[in-house]
């Protein structure tokens, strides 16, 4: 296997750190617009298999050129998901297998957006699945923790857990403290102005796909390993976009502990436009509204050394168990900002990120997992991922929880 990865931020350069680690592959190149910082990320890794490369993530032609240049096998985009589509269309061209872990955007119904779906999440790829399925290349969208491996936990119940499925809700929690700043995200700014201000989304079975509010329907969730309770709310995922899929459930949802400050600043960023992707002037020159909030908020790459705290990704299951009674689970892995920056020298929300697609890669390249067309982390069999997730150091539980009345 010969890889581009394609963007050298925190969770590109948390992607190198792990699989150098790791002998599955021949090579590996890290891209980016700014090709010093992806030649340092590869330089970082002692490993003479990784190089560094520039490219512009919204150029597919450029992409597809330097994935034949450097012969690639698999592209994995490691860039904001606003380059999603320039990234899927290059490895198309370039005859290349393709990862992601968010998928093309959504668009919101033009009357009716907070009941009804418009252009949904993933939309764009989904559309060209017949296409990647006839050339016999795969395509898997979303296998980063959320989604990825939240959905990778809803396949393991289903297959090992339940007899019968009735909610599947991701859910998502942290108690991490950034020191020194009013207000710092842990992730990218960008991505979550996007997730958290579209209408969310919710998928019933007799319902299909719609829409509501932004924020809704809180629910105080207890997240384990001393987290503790964290109120959550509806966000916009691409995990009820897949689950469905491949899952056979009776209502998926995903909710996102943003607590009550983040949401206020997230209402003030919308009310004041500048939450905005489309460019204004300003004094002669064009610039995206998002783009200045993004740039005047420290990276959250470089927040490793001043968090604290850990950061809970999971999935809670309900519906009948083997004995077809009642029963409610919650399968998570926990990521310690302290233990994180020790051994990977990532800060937790990055490398939790960044763990699952090269696990993913490595079931690949091994013929684990084999596949065509746009596919989802749960059409394939999770235990070979969750085994060799654990055998990478990076454990996972499960507790039984109390199963709705």
């Amino acid at each position: 296997m010969r890889i581009l990865v394609v963007g050298s931020g925190g969770v590109g350069g948390a992607i190198a750190t792990a699989a150098s680690r790791r002998g599955f592959f021949e090579h590996c190149t890290i891209a980016d617009i700014d090709g010093a910082r992806a030649t340092a990320v590869a330089e970082r890794t002692g490993d003479p298999r990784f190089a560094g490369a520039r490219v512009d993530a919204s150029d597919a032609g450029s992409i597809t050129d330097l994935a034949r240049a450097v012969g690639a096998t698999v592209i994995m985009n490691a860039a904001d998901p606003r380059f999603v589509m320039p990234i899927f269309d290059a490895a198309f061209a370039a005859d290349a297998d393709y990862l992601d872990m968010a998928m093309s955007l959504s668009q919101r119904h033009p009357t009716e957006p907070f009941a009804r779906t418009g252009v949904m999440l993933g939309d764009e790829q989904f559309a060209r699945a017949e296409a990647w399925a006839e050339r016999g290349r795969l395509a898997l969208v979303g296998v980063g923790v959320e989604p990825g491996l939240s959905d990778i936990f809803a396949r393991y119940a289903q297959d090992h857990l339940f007899s019968e499925l009735h909610e599947v809700g991701v859910r998502d929690g942290a108690d991490l403290e950034v020191e020194g700043y009013a207000f710092a995200p842990t992730f990218s700014i960008w991505t979550t102005i996007e997730e958290c201000l579209n209408p969310p989304l919710v998928w019933e079975r007799d319902r299909g796909w719609f829409t509501t509010e932004p924020f809704s329907e809180p629910e105080v969730f207890d997240f384990p390993e001393g987290i503790g309770p964290v109120e959550c709310v509806n966000v916009e995922h691409e995990e009820v976009v897949l689950i469905p899929r491949w899952v056979d459930c009776e209502r998926v949802t995903f909710k996102y502990g943003l607590g009550e400050e983040f949401i206020d600043v997230l209402r003030t960023l919308h009310k004041l436009g500048l939450d905005s992707t489309e460019p204004v002037d300003v004094r002669g020159q064009r610039v995206s509204p998002r783009d200045v909030v993004a740039a005047t908020l420290p990276n959250p790459a470089f927040l490793g050394d001043r968090m604290h705290g850990r950061t809970c990704a999971g999935t809670h299951v309900t519906g009948l168990g083997p004995d077809r009674a009642p029963r409610a689970v919650y399968l998570f892995h926990v990521a310690d900002n302290d233990e994180c920056m020790r051994k990977h020298g990532s800060q937790a929300v990055v490398w939790q990120t960044a763990i699952n697609p090269v696990v993913a890669l490595e079931l690949l390249a091994e013929g684990v997992w084999t596949g065509a067309g746009v596919l989802g982390a749960e059409a394939f069999d999770a235990v070979p991922f969750l085994d060799l997730l654990r055998d990478s150091g990076e454990p996972w539980g499960m507790e039984e929880r109390t199963p709705p009345a």
